[in-house]
């Protein structure tokens, strides 16, 4: 099977033909530096993302706190991962980079907060 993809690693933007035997990557073309074979082999086997979001803030200046992961987490655990950050009520002042949620769902990422909301 041939999928194509436009890589995102660099500004050349390169659309890749990748032929995938048995979920694995055998051979990608179309890449004009290495980094467009990594990001192929990525995207196709373990594809990962920064997840963004908000939660839900208590007596604070926003009713909302925006908020996202501080690295990527698997792409097939984004809905499992809202689902929990639906959950989530914080009441205290938050400063960018501010942790809400340490090892996030067990991820090894934590859920930061990306904007400063005081009381």
């Amino acid at each position: 099977m041939t999928k194509n993809l436009i890589c995102i690693e660099c500004p050349v933007s390169c659309i890749l033909s990748v032929d995938i035997e048995n979920c694995r990557v055998v051979k990608v073309k179309g890449n004009k530096c290495p980094k467009g074979e990594e990001y192929a082999k990525a995207e196709m086997e373990n594809p990962v993302r920064i997840l963004t979001s908000t939660v839900l803030s208590k007596g604070l200046s926003l009713k909302m706190v925006p908020v996202r992961t501080d690295k990527p987490i698997p792409k097939a655990k984004i809905q499992d991962a809202m689902n929990e950050i639906r959950k989530i009520r914080t009441e205290k002042s938050v400063h960018p980079g501010d942790i809400i949620i340490e090892n996030f769902l067990g991820f090894g990422v934590n859920l930061v907060a990306t904007r400063e909301v005081s009381k």
